[in-house]
C-alpha cells in the first residue's frame, strides 16, 4: 500500500458527534480511539484521541478532540496527515525530514504507545502536519 494524504480535523470536545455525522452522511466504517484507551485518566479520558472514517468511495477523514490549551478555530483547525505501512517507512521519514526542516517540530517522530511511529510539525509556511506509519507489516 502506498502512503496517503488525508485531512485531519480537530474539534473542541465533539469529535465523536462530528465523525458519526460524517459516517451517516458519507457511509463507511468509523474507527474510534479515546484518550482513556491510551492511558489518560483525567477529563480527556472519554474524548477522542484519534478517529478514522474510511468510506467505500475511498474517502478518508480523520479527527480528534483538541487537548486543553489548544485553540479551537472551526474551519482553521485542519492538519494534513500522511500515513502508511512499515514498508513505507523510509519514504515517510523523508517526507518528515523535508516538511519539518525550517519548521517547528511539535512532537518528534518516534515510536508511540499504539505501536506506530508518529510525529507532528508545523512547516515553514505555518501548515500543521502529522506523519504516522506502522512499524510492523500487517499479517
Amino acid at each position: 500500500m502506498a502512503s496517503v494524504l488525508s485531512p485531519y480535523l480537530n474539534f473542541d470536545g465533539n469529535a465523536l458527534e462530528a465523525m458519526e455525522f460524517y459516517r451517516d452522511a458519507l457511509g463507511g466504517d468509523l474507527e474510534i480511539n479515546t484518550y482513556g484507551e491510551m492511558g489518560e485518566t483525567g477529563p480527556l479520558k472519554d474524548k477522542i484521541m484519534h478517529s478514522r472514517l474510511q468510506t467505500g468511495a475511498g474517502f478518508t477523514i480523520m479527527a480528534s478532540d483538541l487537548p486543553p490549551g489548544m485553540e479551537h478555530d472551526p474551519g482553521q483547525n485542519v492538519t494534513l496527515s500522511i500515513t502508511g505501512q512499515a514498508a513505507d517507512a523510509e519514504e515517510i521519514r523523508g517526507y518528515w525530514r523535508r516538511l519539518s526542516e525550517s519548521g517547528t517540530v511539535t512532537m518528534p517522530l518516534e515510536k508511540q504507545v499504539w505501536g506506530d511511529e508518529f510525529g507532528s510539525c508545523i512547516d515553514r509556511f505555518g501548515i500543521p502536519w502529522m506523519v504516522d506509519f506502522g512499524t510492523e507489516e500487517p499479517q
